[in-house]
């Protein structure tokens, strides 16, 4: 029996976990830091050193190392180096530097608490705030969902600036910015400007609640993030949730960038009607080095959770055999599991726009080689995701069953209010009465690409 150690990264922590299985048969020499193959000897620091290293270990891990290029020239950068080693299409891999803070991943969400979308609205141009963390910059400051942005940095968005100015701010350490709000009986607030300086975000609260409609009880939860230890945290929800007899369930995923796959698997469990320990959850497959492994749905479970069983998680499971989930571009990793393993044990219905795309996990690799001198850490993708049916391959998004984007009109209501876009859509289609959205009075704007929390999941070997 092999044994081997997961990490999920939220933020600036990493947080582990074991997971195993007996026909992993990996052997642990294949699987060290330090390579055996021959290697010319650099100057240490220098960047040939540093990416003589590198390429070993992207040949020895990468789940496309047999599609990598040849070593080449080792005297670039050495983040500029990693990238010419990626496939085309993977944008999942990076590599850090920890005494380099230019080399970490950077969004808005990380630095100030906050994720936007812009829209044009009667030839203006606007970031609307969707989401602000508990106990950010952003929240104590006063910023809340549906407040819209007219200005970055003393200057006003438009047509030809806002995706420059949306870099802007991700690339800064404080932002100023110029916001106001809109209702339809009020109109337009008046302005006012709030500064914001980078600061932390903790762990965030799960709120919950209980619609009524036509008769019908729905849950309803909003999850941000699925962080080590929230097993007992949804233990408690579901069972408050089942006293109440509920018949329908919505999950709103749509800013939850993934986290810690105990977790995610503890709501999985509580979830699917009439699931055994020892189903398959889980299908990892990696390069002719890795090789592949199944984990159960107790086994993910234990794997970082010590404190609440299988037994009793699935016992707070409510009278539901199917779930709402709503979703979007900044659903990812953990989440994404969710949706797609949960299909071979029950009906999962996606509400929102296409997901993120990350089906793949690490671990990460330290170049440890200098004695107390911190040295590169490499996060690439090493293997690819299944579910039980062997179904997959999202890295470009899931397509949601029902295609709703959320900013429909200028006014946004809170998460939970059940005028929400995404939220009001799921009621009505639980009770039949799909419902007939306003065409969208605005424009949505697309932006870089860069910024999306999507929290790894990571495998880390000894």
């Amino acid at each position: 029996m092999k044994f081997i150690f997961i990490d999920f990264k939220m933020k600036n922590k990493i947080y582990s976990y074991i997971f195993y299985s007996i026909i992993f048969l990996i052997d642990v020499s294949i699987l060290s830091c330090s390579s055996d193959d021959p290697v010319q000897f650099y100057n240490e620091g220098t960047n040939e050193y540093i990416n003589e290293w590198i390429y070993q270990q992207m040949k020895k891990y990468y789940r496309w190392n047999d599609a990598m290029p040849a070593q080449g020239d080792i005297s670039i950068a050495p983040k500029e180096y990693f990238g010419k080693l990626l496939q085309k299409d993977d944008v999942y891999s990076y590599a850090i530097h920890p005494e380099l803070p230019e080399t970490a991943p950077k969004s808005l969400r990380q630095k100030f608490g906050f994720d936007v979308s812009f829209f044009e609205f009667e030839g203006k141009y606007y970031a609307v705030i969707l989401y602000v963390l508990a106990d950010s910059p952003a929240k104590n400051n006063g910023l809340k969902r549906g407040n819209l942005i007219t200005h970055i940095a003393g200057t006003e968005l438009n047509s030809g600036n806002y995706d420059q100015l949306y870099k802007s701010m991700i690339a800064s350490n404080s932002v100023n910015l110029k916001i106001t709000s809109y209702a339809a009986g009020s109109g337009f607030s008046t302005p006012k400007e709030v500064s914001l300086l980078q600061g932390f975000s903790f762990t965030q609260p799960m709120p919950y609640q209980v619609i009524t409609d036509e008769n019908t009880k729905i849950g309803y939860i909003e999850i941000p993030h699925f962080d080590v230890g929230q097993a007992q945290q949804f233990l408690k929800i579901f069972q408050d949730l089942k006293s109440k007899s509920i018949t329908e369930l919505i999950i709103d995923l749509r800013y939850n960038g993934g986290g810690d796959i105990a977790s995610a698997t503890a709501l999985s469990i509580i979830l699917a009607p009439n699931i055994k320990s020892g189903d398959l959850f889980i299908k990892f497959e990696g390069n002719a080095n890795g090789g592949n492994v199944d984990q159960s749905f107790k086994q993910a479970l234990e794997s970082n959770e010590s404190k609440i069983s299988f037994d009793a998680l699935q016992s707070a499971h409510p009278s539901i055999d199917r779930i709402y989930v709503l979703c979007g571009n900044r659903t990812a990793s953990a989440s994404e599991l969710i949706i797609n393993n949960l299909k071979p044990y029950m009906q999962v219905i996606t509400i929102g726009e296409k997901t993120f795309g990350k089906d793949v996990a690490s671990f990460p690799i330290e170049d440890d080689r200098i004695a107390g001198k911190k040295g590169w850490i490499l996060y690439p993708a090493i293997y690819k995701l299944f579910n039980s049916r062997h179904e997959g391959n999202y890295s470009k998004g899931i397509n949601p069953i029902i295609a709703v984007n959320e900013i429909q009109q200028v006014e946004v209501f809170p998460l939970g209010n059940t005028s929400e876009v995404l939220l009001n859509n799921a009621v009505n289609n639980i009770n039949g009465n799909a419902s007939k959205m306003k065409t969208a009075a605005l424009r949505s704007l697309p932006v870089s690409n860069i910024g999306i929390d999507a929290d790894p999941i990571l495998i880390m070997i000894p």
